[in-house]
Order: structure tokens, then sequence, then C-alpha cells
């Protein structure tokens, strides 16, 4: 589309953020009066405090225009939930925002993503921005999404930002509706957004303190210890004051200590990575985790490899263990790419990478057609993802030699 035309104001003005019960229940009585569905969005503070909770929630309905609503100074938002009862909300990227929206009592009972209906559409581009300028027409500024939005006051240009961000939200949901239908995709949709909706939240990853950046150079077991130790008081320390860990302690700091075992106070303080400000204010904890992880039992220490979330081996050990499932693996795959280029989605939204392998390396038998859909649809995956996928994969899995080898074989993007 040539010539996009900027969305610069929203069309009311930037409203006040609500910040008082008495400014709430007067919105939430204009929702309540007002129908069709409602746009919401929510702004964070990643990577400025700890936790993903909402510090600015927009709400967009037509008849009651657009709110700001502050959830630290009304944390309770119950009552403008039970106002949209049964209206359907249109979010993008829907799964960043539901979790931190439960959490001051906003839970919809029909959801609309912008963000997942782009990609069933094939869409190379599914920002915000993107979308809104190929389907409206209209181009966003997104220079303030990655502001800290605990500040108080919010800033005005911010408050602009957010209010634009729902402002054409419905709009965009009609046109990616129609673009849906005519794709002959409206019924995937509805049970992909059905299924968001009602996703649990993630299990806690087990060892989370395994994934600091640049842990790759640790692996002694007593080097293993003092990163933990450093990682659970950085996090503690992180909860206590609401700062992202990161910015109480970086993970090059933690690594450097790891890799140094310095044997004592002075020594942690004489690395370079100690040596801010905010390190050293705090260099009588770091020092007191470190001492405790060198003085830990040998049958203490962390073992050097952690525990897996995942019950299967990586994909590339297969060949080794188990090569009739990695034959199965290399045809399940081709034949979900076959299927996803044929309607124009990604392959991980025709059939999520983690299913492929889990049907490859235990697929049911015999490997009837009805088998796998039962399989399937136990694995968790949806009537119109089976629908187009379970007879080719039983196929494939019954006989991997009959799905050709292809010309490369590009690895599928991870599970979200």
């Amino acid at each position: 589309m040539t010539n996009p035309t900027p969305l610069l104001e929203p069309a009311d003005g930037v409203p006040p953020v609500i910040t008082t019960d008495a400014a709430l229940t007067e919105y939430v009585e204009a929702v309540a009066r007002a129908d069709g569905a409602v746009a919401v969005d929510a702004e964070r503070a990643s990577g400025y405090r700890y936790g993903q909770r909402a510090y600015l929630v927009q709400i967009r309905r037509l008849g009651a225009g657009t709110a700001l609503i502050d959830p630290i100074a009304c944390p309770d938002l119950s009552g403008l939930s039970a106002a949209l009862g049964d209206a359907e909300w249109v979010l993008h990227a829907a799964n960043q925002d539901l979790p931190c929206l439960a959490e001051v009592g906003l839970v919809p009972r029909h959801v609309f993503d912008t963000e997942l209906a782009g990609r069933l559409l094939g869409r190379e581009r599914v920002g915000l921005a993107a979308i809104v300028e190929q389907e409206l027409g209209l181009t966003l500024a997104k220079e303030h999404s990655a502001v800290d939005w605990s500040t108080r006051p919010l800033r005005e240009d911010w408050l602009r930002y957010a209010a634009l961000d729902v402002e054409v939200l419905v709009e965009l949901r009609d046109a990616l509706e129609r673009d849906l239908v005519r794709a002959g995709k409206a019924e995937w949709a509805r049970e992909e957004f059905e299924a968001l909706r009602l996703a649990p939240p993630p299990a806690p990853r087990p060892e989370p303190w395994r994934r600091t950046s640049g842990s790759h150079a640790v692996r002694d077991p007593r080097q293993l210890a003092v990163m933990r130790a450093l990682w659970v008081e950085r996090d503690a320390v992180g909860q206590e004051r609401d700062i992202a860990p990161g910015r109480v302690l970086p993970d090059r700091a933690i690594v450097a200590a790891a890799t140094a075992l310095p044997r004592t106070e002075a020594a942690l303080a004489g690395l370079r990575e100690f040596s801010g400000r905010g390190a050293k204010r705090r260099l009588a904890r770091w020092w007191g985790a470190v001492a405790d992880a060198l003085a830990l039992d040998a049958s203490e220490l962390p073992a050097r490899r952690g525990p897996s979330r995942d019950t299967l081996p990586p994909p590339r050990a297969w060949a080794d263990r188990n090569p009739e499932a990695a034959e199965r693996l290399r045809a399940v795959r081709a034949r979900v790419r076959e299927l996803a280029a044929a309607n124009t989605l990604p392959q991980e939204n025709l059939l999520a990478p983690d299913t492929q392998r889990r049907l490859s390396w235990e697929p049911p038998s015999p490997a009837t057609d009805e088998a796998v859909v039962s399989r399937l649809a136990a694995l968790g995956a949806r009537p119109w993802q089976i629908a187009l996928v379970a007879a080719p994969l039983a196929a494939a899995v019954r006989d991997p030699a009959s799905v050709p080898e292809p010309a490369s074989e590009p690895e599928p993007a991870p599970d979200a």
C-alpha cells in the first residue's frame, strides 16, 4: 500500500489516566452501556522492574471511548471485566498481555488476536505497526515500546503512544476477519484464539540460573555452584527491590565471578565486572553468596548438565539413539513443511515442533489414520490442524521412505 497515513493523535485526544475508584467506576458504567468488541492492551516495564506486571492498561470501546488505567493505583479491575461481559477482546500478541491482565482481574471470555490472525494469513510481518499499515494504510510510531512504564507521572507523549495502540485495533480486527473468511481460515482462527485464551501459564523452568548469558563457559561444578549462588542472590535482591535482576547485577559479572573463583571479598571486588557502583554497593551480599558456594561439600555441587524439561533427546541425537524415529521425524517435518506452504502459513502454526517430535518418537502402533488423529489430539493439536495433517502424517509415520528427501531441510522455529 502506497503513501500510508501517519496516525498521530487519538480521535478523541489523549484521555487523563484513571487513578481513582470514582473515575474507574464512571468508565465501567460507560463500558457497560456500550456494545461491540473492545480493544485491550497493557504496558509492562520489562527490563526495569522485577516480573511482568502491568503498569498501564488501555481499553477502547465504541460508545465509551478510550481509557488509560493505572493498575497500580487501581489494582482491582474485575468490575471492568464484569462490565465487558461476553464482549470479544481484541489484542495484539495476546499471549504477552493476558497473564498480566489476569493479575488485575481482567479475564476475557472471547479473544481475537491480531498478531495470530496475521500469522494464520501468512503475513511476513506481523508486528502491530506493520500489520496496521498493511491492512489499514496507517502508520503507527513505535518509539516508546521499550520505555519504563513504571515511571510516574507518565509522560504525555508516552500516553499518546499508548492510546494510539488501541485506537484502530477493532478496525484492524474487522479487516483481518474479512481476510480470514476469504481465505477459508476463520474457523482455524477461532480455534486458535480459544486455545490461546485457555492456555495455562508455562511451567517454571528447572534450574533457571543455568540460562545465565555466557554460562556455556562455566563447566566445573564448583564454578557452577558460584554461578547458581550469585544468580539466586541477585534474584532475591531484584524481588525485594522490584528491579529487573539484570539491572541489579549483569550476567557477565556472575560469569566472571564463577570463572575466577575469588577466595576473598577483596579478590571479588578486584574483578573488573564488580567495579561498578551498583555491584560495589552490595558487595557484601555477593561475597556471601560466593563464600557459601565455595564452602559446599562436593556432594552438594550442581551437576555439569542440568535437568531437561523435555523427556525426549535433542533431535540431533536421534540418528544414533533411535534411527527409525529420526527417519520418521525427517518425513513428518517434510510433510508439515509442504502442507504449511500449500496453506500459506508458518510451519509452527500448522503443527507445533514439539508435537511433530513426540509423534515421531513414539507413534501409535499401528499408525492408522484414526490412531494418529487421537495421538495429535492428546498432544494438544486443534481440530483444524488435525484435519489438515493427520492423514499425511500417518502415511509418513507408517512409511517414512515414501517421503522424498528435501533439497534442504530448514530447522523449524522453536516452540513459543
